[in-house]
């Protein structure tokens, strides 16, 4: 029997949760229209993973958009959470409404929906509907009454309030008590909605015939199935009190301040009793009320004074009823009520939280951008709970209201890392209480780079002075660019990037640093200056850069010695070549001075040039030989060779000069020019003096060494040629060629085997060559004849010693069959100019 009642109740629940799950259904569809807010409603204690509504699909996301648009959910306690993949919204904690929303009659949790890409937020209300799942329930189990046997019929006893937890419909409806002939039970409902049991006397009690009477009361609610609850009724009746107490009023109503400290007085109750003695003395105290209630409240037994005893709380509860009872000696009972108002103050800051922060965000994000989200609260009511939002703080935000007292921050122009790479305010809340209470929020916004800001040079153009000779590799000087951005885009790298022509080879760059380096040594006379142009890059995408041209000057140094064009170097020594033996050295220049000359004649002037630059290029003169110091003088610095005083006849007929020239570098570098002067009044007149230096001009050592060399080598060349011949006879079978050497044709025939100078006053001894026929001495083997311009030949008009046939050259092969023997010169008009 009981295992079917209970089947037919977990029946009659399913029909009851499905007739309330299909309105909440219908109600969820008409709320998708809704702009921003959307609303379900279910009804309580739906298990975990119940589906209450397509939470996606109502805020315009289709699955698809799901992991883009991330949809999460933000409430201060998770009841409900969001499919990840299908978008739809499920029970995720067991729903009580009589927990969550007490005696409320409409129970809602309200919660926000967040996605992203945009970040935008979605106010989601679902309404809890109550199901029959409370009993009602009384305070106690049983009620102990007693009742004077000449108590009226139609007298009243109050029996309290059943306490069910439901509301609406399922809530309390009634009282039912046991059937008997005495009592019975009647209903009343306070100004608050509440229903009392109320015992009624319908006949007159008679002690004698029944002292006591124990029967069932029952509370019934109106659920289907309904509920009930029951509690013993014990009344004992009583002898002869025939008044019971009356109060002056049976309703009485108080406000209190919901920051009256405890001891405040409430109000006070007064009953009186027409009895006499104890019957009449009367007694005060509360009837049955919820336990919180007592706790708050107190009366005093005998003179009905209610003060308060804790402290009360707006926001918890607005209102009291009390139930005060009036009791005299004989047990007679009045009861009257006791409303209790409870004012609000203003107690309660606003509270604010910050649902959501967009940090850091990008520098370059346009204005209205928002970055963050906040939810404001205040409990308090009326003016007192109606807050207000402004930022605290110097940053370019600023706060917009939403609905459902939610907030965005907001970019309210652009933003600059560079300038603030963070930007802190503090959120402000304030009521409109007196006295207005606030509260606060820090927010940090961080400010990510964004590559806006190109790399600047400290200086537009570098100049740089390096001493030319330097070591490859060498700094030349460092150039620093400062890129305001941060990380890779404020990490700068340099390179070249063009800059006058040839002088890319010249330097480097370093990546990283910036120091510029020589690639090789410079020489100042072969660049004085040039110019580069470093770029400068960063890091970012797209990277941005900037130019700095680097001048490079170079600076000269002294190393280059003079040298001299006038007269020219070497002009005085052999000009041979190969082996360089018996030939005749080059004729040197000379200047002839006739000895007339008075003081100051001009006999020649030095030129030199310095390639070096400044005072490395700054060029003196001075006389460091000469065979008369006196005779002559140089110019300081025009390098004029005068005479210091008359020729004299007693002055030698031939001077040979050297001067010095030096430059002003540090150290001074120089170089010398020998001059040869010949003291004579014409040229005829000076020519036997040259013909006895040029024929005492080789020491005795010099020509021997000379000849011994130019025998060894005609020595050398003879041997070869025998060789050769007698290879030849015996190929020929002929008889050996050595013989021919003792015939008639005893010298080669070759014109070339001698030079052109040669002459037999040349050397100190004769001595005869034999020579293989058909091999001739190679050119090469003898010095070249002297300039026609200073060889003496040309001045004395004689003919030049053993002239040269056109196939004679350097590097011709054997020399032709019809040569003639070398001839021989006439001492007397063969010697040649050499000056040494």
């Amino acid at each position: 029997m009981a295992g079917r009642q209970r089947q037919r109740q977990r029946q009659s629940r399913r029909r009851a949760a499905g007739r309330v799950l299909l309105p909440a259904l219908l109600l969820g569809l008409c709320c998708r229209a809704a702009p921003e807010r959307v609303r379900y409603a279910i009804p309580e204690e739906l298990g975990r993973g119940s589906l209450v509504g397509p939470l996606a699909r109502d805020l315009g996301l289709s699955p698809a958009d799901l992991p883009a648009r991330q949809l999460r959910l933000s409430a201060e306690k998770q009841y409900f959470g969001v499919s990840g993949e299908t978008g739809n919204l499920y029970v995720s904690e067991r729903l009580d409404r009589e927990e969550m929303c007490g005696e409320a009659a409409s129970c809602f949790v309200s919660f926000e929906a967040l996605v992203q890409n945009p970040l935008n937020v979605f106010h989601v209300e679902v309404a809890i509907q109550d199901i029959n799942d409370n009993a009602p329930r009384f305070l106690q189990d049983s009620f102990q009454l007693e009742i004077n046997e000449l108590t009226f019929p139609g007298t009243r006893f109050a029996l309290g309030t059943a306490e069910d937890a439901d509301v609406r419909s399922n809530s309390l409806q009634g009282y039912e008590l046991e059937a008997n002939g005495y009592f019975a039970v009647e209903v009343k409902e306070s100004q608050d909605g509440s229903k009392f049991a109320e015992l009624v006397l319908r006949r007159a009690l008679d002690r004698e015939s029944e002292q006591s009477l124990r029967l069932v009361l029952t509370a019934l609610d109106g659920g289907e199935p309904p509920r009930s609850g029951t509690a013993q009724l014990c009344i004992n009746v009583t002898d002869a009190n025939d008044n019971p107490p009356v109060f002056a009023q049976d309703r009485y109503r108080a406000s209190l301040r919901e920051d009256a400290p405890p001891g405040s007085l409430v109000l006070n109750v007064s009953a009186s009793d027409a009895d006499a003695g104890t019957n009449a003395r009367i007694t005060y105290g509360f009837g049955k009320m919820p336990a919180k209630v007592l706790q708050k409240f107190v009366v005093d037994a005998e003179s009905g004074t209610i003060t308060l005893q804790e402290a009360l709380d707006f926001e918890d509860t607005r209102g009291y009823t009390l139930l005060v009872e009036a009791r005299d000696g004989g047990g007679l009972v009045a009861h009257c009520e006791v409303e209790v108002e409870v004012l609000d103050v203003n107690d309660n800051a606003p509270e604010v939280t910050l649902t959501s922060v967009s940090s850091p965000v990008p520098e370059d994000a346009p204005a209205g951008t928002v970055v963050a989200l906040v939810k404001v609260r205040d409990r308090d009511s009326g003016e007192n709970g109606q807050v207000s939002c402004e930022l605290s703080g110097e940053a370019p935000l600023s706060i917009v209201a939403s609905s459902g007292g939610s907030y965005k921050v907001v970019t309210a122009s652009a933003l600059d890392r560079e300038q603030a790479p963070e930007h802190r305010v503090a959120v402000v809340a304030r009521d409109r209480g007196s006295p207005a209470l606030s509260s606060r929020a820090a927010l940090v916004l961080e400010v990510s780079d964004v590559n806006d800001n190109a790399p600047v040079f400290e200086e537009a153009a570098y100049s740089a002075y390096v001493a030319e000779n330097n070591a490859a590799g060498a700094p030349v000087l460092r150039v620093r660019a400062r890129d305001a951005d941060a990380g890779a885009n404020g990490r700068v790298s340099y390179w070249l990037a063009g800059g006058s022509a040839g002088a890319a080879p010249y330097v480097s760059v370093e990546a990283r640093s910036g120091a510029v380096y020589a690639q090789r040594s410079f020489d100042y006379e072969q660049c004085r200056e040039f110019a580069v142009a470093v770029r400068a890059q960063d890091g970012g995408a797209p990277a941005r850069s900037s130019t700095a041209t680097v001048r490079v000057f170079v600076l000269d140094r002294n190393d280059n010695a003079p040298r001299v064009l006038w007269p020219a170097a070497g002009a005085g020594a052999g000009a041979g070549a190969g082996a360089g033996a018996g030939a005749a050295p080059a004729a040197a220049p000379f200047e002839v001075v006739p000895r007339s000359a008075e003081a100051g004649y001009l006999v020649a002037k030095v030129v030199a040039v310095d390639a070096d630059a400044g005072r490395n290029a700054w060029l003196s003169y001075e006389l460091v030989q000469a065979p008369e110091p006196a005779l002559f003088r140089v110019g300081l610095h025009s390098g004029e060779v005068r005479t210091a005083r008359a020729v004299s006849e007693r002055d030698a007929a031939k001077q040979r000069l050297v001067a010095v020239v030096k430059d002003h570098g540090q150290p001074a570098l120089s170089a010398t020019a020998t001059l040869h002067v010949v003291l004579a009044e014409s040229l005829q007149e000076a020519l036997p003096e040259l013909s006895e230096r040029a024929a005492g001009a080789d020491s005795p050592a010099e020509l021997q060494f000379y000849l011994v060399l130019a025998l060894a080598l005609l020595s050398a060349l003879f041997l070869l040629s025998v060789a050769l011949a007698v290879l030849a006879r015996v190929r020929r079978a002929g008889p050996p060629a050595v013989l021919r050497c003792l015939g008639a044709q005893r010298f080669s025939v070759a014109g070339a085997a001698f030079p052109a100078d040669f002459c037999e006053g040349t050397l100190p001894y004769s001595y005869n060559l034999c020579v293989a026929p058909g091999r001739a001495v190679a050119e090469g083997a003898w010095l070249p004849p002297p300039p026609p311009s200073l060889a003496a030949e040309e001045l004395l008009g004689a003919e030049p010693c053993g002239k040269r046939s056109p196939t004679s050259s350097a590097g011709a092969g054997e020399p032709p069959a019809d040569a003639e023997a070398p001839q021989v010169c006439k001492p007397a008009q063969s010697l040649p100019l050499r000056l040494s």
